[in-house]
């Protein structure tokens, strides 16, 4: 291709030409594979393009679609522009592209770029593509990020949260759960944990001034606060002397002897009531130095069943129910007053021990030697809470209650640390003591549970039930004392001064555990029983 300038030099008219090669034009405007780069002269014809032939055959690009465009904006005046158009193949498919002139200001020449318009959007497409991938997985990572988070800052501590609700709910305030719940936390979680343990503190505290029993049952509610009729067996104990015992420390401590009682009593009551709750008692009342417990007080045992006919199979089968948990009421009572004979030993061991370390010091603590008397008997009465909308305690009342009562009162005249009544004795005499009703031999599944009683050789006469006896219960002599106290502790470890008082190495009589507590043998034919005090009297 050849370019020619003319001009006029000294009055003579000239010509310069330039030839180019159109390989060498091509490889200086860049045409390549994915731009179109040719020349067009001022009649449209190709003069430049990467298709030789189409040069050589002087082919007209009038009706190409850019150059149609480029005429047209060129009454504007525009030498250059960058422009968007369509072209329509053989088959009518239409293509977009992007075409790019630049007019030349000399020859009329115009060059013109083609680039199809997928190609000029295809970094942007890459672009929004990797964008939209960035976008993908910053908002995987985002919810990852949130679930882990969600997981373990919050769920695994909403669950340990809901885990100690459902052990208040179940009434095991107790529970390391709860313990174990981080306080530490400065937002909502740790202020719901704190929240958590200072119920569990409010509800302990709660249970110390009530009944735990009663208090498991409320936070489970299973407790029915309207009155029934239940079959319990019911327990009272009380110290010997308490009167004396409480002047001896007047007498020592004067103004600071309130402060001496109560550590004493504290210190004995909480050995007896570990007892009684071992054993699945209630304790139901402390009236100053004497013990009111019940078992069977929260079993939910209707009695609806006796008004059944004699001829419906549910009667007799509720009925067979019904007088087992009364049996195991009563078993359990007596192993848990059982329990209390070793414990009121170990309790006089440590008071010794006690006393002797501080006797040189002046105004010396002390903790007396004491002797208690337990009541045990079996019967029907009401319970349900009693009380006022200010005060209200679950309790049971009833003749049952205050036969225990009058049962206990009995141990002194007759020389006994452990009474029960003749409901109790025969609610369990068939299966676990020996007596003339069961041959004198027991089941071997019921050895371990054996009570070893003495009939009291006077016969009461107690006011509407008729002539009673009383029975001294010496031993159960398969009382495993470490396996009862693991219960609660399982490092406990019996003391060997102390494990005469039950089990194997028990007594074998009541003489035995009159000289073993140091109970004066009583002379029955003398005994004259307060008739206002315990509504009994011998009967002649």
């Amino acid at each position: 291709m050849s370019l020619l300038f003319p001009y006029r030099e000294n009055g003579r008219e000239q010509t310069c030409i330039i030839t180019f090669s159109i390989e060498t034009i091509s490889d200086i405007l860049g045409t390549d594979s994915v731009n179109t780069t040719f020349i067009i002269n001022d009649s449209d014809e190709l003069l430049c393009h990467p298709e030789t032939e189409r040069i050589l055959r002087g082919e007209s690009l009038k009706n190409d679609p850019l150059v149609i465009e480029m005429r047209r904006n060129n009454q504007n005046n525009n030498d250059s522009r960058q422009i968007p158009y369509k072209v329509q193949d053989e088959n009518g498919k239409k293509s977009r592209y992007y075409g790019a002139y630049e007019k030349l200001s000399f020859g009329d020449i115009v060059i013109l770029t083609t680039v199809p318009f997928d190609t000029i959007l295809e970094g942007v497409r890459t672009t929004r593509k990797n964008n939209i991938y960035l976008t993908c997985i910053v908002f995987f990572l985002s919810i990852m990020f949130v679930l882990i988070f969600s997981r373990l800052g919050i769920s695994r501590h909403l669950r340990k949260l809901t885990e100690a609700a459902d052990e208040i709910k179940n009434g095991n305030f107790d529970t390391d759960i709860i313990t174990n719940l981080n306080t530490n936390r400065r937002d909502e979680i740790g202020v719901l944990n704190q929240s958590t343990k200072d119920e569990r503190e409010f509800l302990n505290l709660f249970a110390k001034f009530t009944n735990r029993g009663v208090a498991k049952a409320i936070a489970r509610k299973e407790i029915d606060f309207d009155p029934h009729l239940k079959d319990v067996t019911i327990f009272f104990s009380d110290i010997r002397g308490f009167t004396a015992i409480s002047d001896g420390f007047k007498n020592r401590f004067a103004n600071d002897s309130p402060r001496e009682i109560i550590a004493f009593l504290n210190d004995y009551m909480s050995r007896m009531v570990n007892c009684i709750t071992l054993s699945h008692g209630n304790v139901d009342k402390f009236e100053g130095d004497a013990i009111m417990a019940v078992w069977g007080l929260l079993r939910d045992d209707s009695l609806d069943f006796e008004k059944l006919p004699d001829s419906d199979s549910a009667k007799k089968e509720q009925q067979e129910l019904h007088e087992k948990h009364k049996k195991e009421d009563a078993l359990n009572a007596i192993t848990g007053t059982i329990a209390m004979r070793y414990a009121l030993m170990k309790y006089n061991k440590d008071a010794e021990l006690f006393t002797k370390a501080h006797e040189n010091e002046p105004l010396a603590q002390y903790k007396p030697h004491i002797k208690i008397g337990c009541g045990l008997n079996s019967g029907r009465a009401t319970c349900g809470i009693m009380g006022s909308e200010d005060k209200m305690e679950y309790t049971a009342i009833g003749d049952a209650v205050n036969f225990a009562s009058r049962t206990e009162s009995s141990n002194k005249p007759c020389g006994t640390d452990i009474l029960i009544t003749e409901d109790t004795y025969n609610l369990l005499k068939n299966d676990y003591i020996r007596c003339k009703e069961n041959g004198f031999s027991i089941a071997e599944e019921n050895k371990p549970f054996e009570i070893v009683v003495e009939m009291i050789p006077v016969e009461f006469e107690v006011k509407g039930k008729g002539a009673q006896h009383f029975y001294g219960v010496v031993n159960m002599p398969g009382f495993d004392i470490e396996a009862f106290f693991r219960q609660g502790d399982p490092d406990f470890t019996a003391d060997k001064d102390c494990i005469k008082a039950v089990g194997a190495e028990g007594p074998k009589t009541l003489n035995e555990v009159r000289t073993m507590l140091g109970i004066p043998i009583p002379e029955f034919e003398k005994v004259n029983l307060n008739e206002e005090e315990n509504k009994i009297q011998v009967k002649k």
